[in-house]
């Protein structure tokens, strides 16, 4: 176990770099924004002015941000084709949501067993830290479990995975969003359930077991739907 920790241990820089995309990713900083000052921002996440530095050098080079002379460093818009979702209107789409994502994360996630990196399991593990905190504040945060999935999809290294995610985020939030309701009504319980298998799915691809990584998102994404639904699915058969 100790070799694994500090297999996903990171620089600095980097922790800062990974910290900042997904706050970009999830929208705390909207496209636009301007990032706070340089000074607040070290401040913020406890690093020296050069390591923040080199971070932000690191999303203007990929072209996540970008700095106006003398008025700070500002969000682009991110680029992503459309992909031609309709938006979620019926508790069906929402089951359809569902189904379509065990199809397409279970196998993301059987690839991040095998191909993850420590930068990736640093990301997903910060993520998984950000859901565990909400749970002992007895909260979800479809935030913090969208930056986990989107996570372990990056882990695939296969950019198709993770550009479907992302383009489903509006109708995948719906869902998270019930299914977040639907867990306060078991309080303590329900949340915790949940953190252990995000935990669990975690550990399976860190440790770079494959098959078991694939059936743990399986069964979270199914489990989710079914607390969702009650076990009572629609029948979507075709008339």
């Amino acid at each position: 176990m100790a070799h694994l920790k500090q297999s996903t241990r990171m620089p600095l820089a980097d922790k800062v770099y990974h910290t900042l995309y997904t706050r970009i990713s999830n929208g705390d900083y909207p496209p636009n924004q301007k990032l706070p000052p340089e000074m607040q921002l070290a401040e913020e996440l406890g690093v020296s002015r050069p390591v923040l530095r080199a971070a932000l050098e690191r999303l203007r080079d990929e072209g996540i941000v970008h700095s106006r002379q003398g008025a700070g460093n500002y969000v682009r818009p991110i680029q992503i084709a459309p992909l031609g979702f309709a938006r979620v209107e019926t508790l069906a789409d929402i089951q359809r949501c569902y189904e379509f994502r065990i199809t397409i994360e279970t196998d993301a996630t059987w690839l991040a067993a095998q191909r993850r990196n420590p930068a990736i399991l640093a990301e997903i593990e910060a993520a998984l830290e950000q859901l565990r905190a909400a749970t002992g504040s007895m909260q979800h945060r479809e935030d913090a479990d969208f930056a986990f999935h989107v996570g372990v999809a990056r882990g695939a290294n296969n950019q198709y995975y993770e550009a479907t995610l992302r383009a489903l985020r509006n109708h995948i939030n719906v869902g998270m969003k019930l299914h977040g309701d639907a867990l306060m009504t078991d309080g303590q319980k329900g949340l915790e359930g949940v953190l252990r298998e995000h935990a669990g799915i975690f550990e399976a691809v860190r440790d770079g077991r494959a098959d078991e990584a694939r059936d743990q998102m399986r069964a979270h994404l199914e489990h989710s739907r079914d607390r969702l639904f009650g076990g009572s699915l629609l029948d979507l058969r075709m008339r």
